[in-house]
Parts: C-alpha cells; structure tokens; sequence
C-alpha cells in the first residue's frame, strides 16, 4: 500500500498559559488527525514562537519545542485540510458551544446520525474533537474573537453544549420592581439619616443642586 509522505503543516496550539506557533512533520490530513494520531505524549515543533497570555514581554522564539498534549487546550491549522471524500464516515453538523477555560469556542460538531441527540453525543470520542466554522475567544485573558475554519478542542478538557443557547439571567423578573425595591431600600436609609430635618434644610443623598423647598 502506498504511503503518505511526511509534510510540515503549520499549526497554532493555545495551552494553558501560552500561544505556540510553529510547524510539524505529519502524514495526517487533518488537524485533529494530527494530534489524535501523535506517535507520543507530546508533538515535536519546529520554527517555534512562544506568546505568553496577557504579558507585554517580546515572544521567545526557538528552533525546536516539545509541547505536552495534555496541556493543549486547542489547535488551529493555518491551512485546514479536510480528509479525502472516501474516508469520510456520515455525520450530522450540530452547532455548539464549548467551554474550555479560559477560552470558549463556537461551531459545529460532527455526531454520528443518531436519533437522539443525547446517544449521538454519547458517540463524540476521540481526544482532540474536530469544530469546524469555528470561532474561538477568551474574555478573561484577553483574546479577542478569532474564526478558523477547524479547530481541534481537547476532549479532556472540554465541557461541549449542544444546542446551546445564551439566556437573560433577568429573564421572568420584573426589573421595575427590582430597581424600584433597591431605590426604596436606599430612600428608606436616607428618610432614616435626616429625620428631623425642617423645610428647605439639606438632606444627606439629594442633589444639593436641587431646590431645597
């Protein structure tokens, strides 16, 4: 059978603390298939740039970097490549939003054609899960929105919602009356501080720009 030569592919991993940029050797297609499929523990990367989240330091740069997989949050491919159309096995997008602290990542998941959600998430294997359309951020350490075409998130370390929507935590509560009780709460504690207060002498709490009676 015929062999699939060695190839850099270039690659982005966000660990916990770092961005790593460099390029590794690879018979893999995909990125998930990269990581997935690492001979060891680790990946070998070569043409290294080392950023360190939220430092205002000038980036390391190294020839050669060992990262361990396990600290890998995920990784971005800069040139996505998909498997060839032979080997793809029948699967079903489901948009998704994955929490993977400090970073949050939306796209679409690929699940087996189960009829029920709950069973096909159940068939999500594999320790680096492919997100493709992605879009990538992290508000705690200031990363701002990025999209890849596919990312490779580590399943260890990934808490996946699917569907997913955003709820208002206000949402069913009367804001009118909430505020409203705040405001008495404090008007009740300034009725308290100028009791005795005669007609137009300040009261502490009202605006001394106002008309004092």
């Amino acid at each position: 059978m015929f062999e699939i030569a060695e190839r850099p592919v270039e690659l982005t991993l966000y660990t916990d603390a770092y961005v790593v940029r460099g390029t590794v050797l690879t018979r893999q297609r995909r990125i998930s298939d990269v990581l997935n499929h690492a001979e060891h523990d680790f990946l070998v990367v070569s043409d290294v740039t080392l950023d360190e989240f939220g430092a205002h330091t000038i980036a390391m740069r190294a020839d050669f970097a060992q990262v361990n997989l396990a600290a890998v949050l995920f990784a971005v491919a800069d040139i996505p490549v998909e498997a060839p159309r032979e080997l793809r096995t029948p699967k079903i997008a489901e948009t998704a939003l994955i929490s993977v602290p400090p970073f949050r990542i939306t796209g679409r998941i690929h699940l087996t054609p189960e009829p029920d959600l709950r069973e096909a998430l159940g068939e999500l294997v594999g320790r680096f899960v492919p997100v493709t359309e992605a879009t990538y951020w992290s508000d705690v350490v200031g990363e701002a929105k990025q999209s890849a075409a596919m990312v490779a998130v580590n399943h260890a370390r990934a808490q996946i919602l699917a569907p997913y929507r955003e709820v208002d935590p206000w949402a069913g509560l009367d804001r009118g009356a909430v505020h409203a009780a705040a405001a008495g709460s404090g008007a009740g504690e300034g009725a308290d501080d100028g009791a005795g207060a005669g007609a137009g002498e300040w009261v502490p709490g009202l605006d001394p720009e106002l008309p004092r009676g």
